[in-house]
């Protein structure tokens, strides 16, 4: 009885988990380029369509785009959504507890960034 009810709630996590993944709710694909014990360094790719979730910055952050995008910022506190583009090589700075509101691309293909954690 108790590996049928262990096997039913691994079914409905892994259903769950691919639900997220096909309606765009799950995390953007991250690649760890460096970690040490001053500075987390991850590249990250933000697929057209997919949001990214809100959070608060663990960290202060430094985001370097490498590609153009072109992307909706939608502001937690107003709801209020902009534009924003980029091109290549541009940097911006985010504070250590800081909202990251929900980022969707618009764009027709993915874009990466390199985002820049101080520990």
């Amino acid at each position: 009885m108790n590996k049928l009810i262990l096997l039913t709630a691994f079914a409905s996590c892994i259903g769950t988990i691919l639900s997220m993944r096909m309606m765009g709710w799950a995390p953007p694909p991250t690649s760890l380029k460096l970690e040490n014990t001053k500075v987390k360094i991850s590249e990250v790719t933000y697929n057209p369509g997919a949001p990214r979730e809100r959070y608060i910055r663990p960290t202060d952050q430094v985001i370097v785009f490498l590609d153009d995008c072109k992307y909706e910022r939608k502001d937690s506190a107003t709801g209020e959504k902009t534009v924003r583009t980029r091109k290549p090589g541009e940097v911006i700075w985010h504070d250590k507890g800081e909202d990251a509101p929900v980022l969707t691309n618009l764009g027709t293909k993915p874009y990466r960034t390199l985002t820049i954690e101080l520990k």
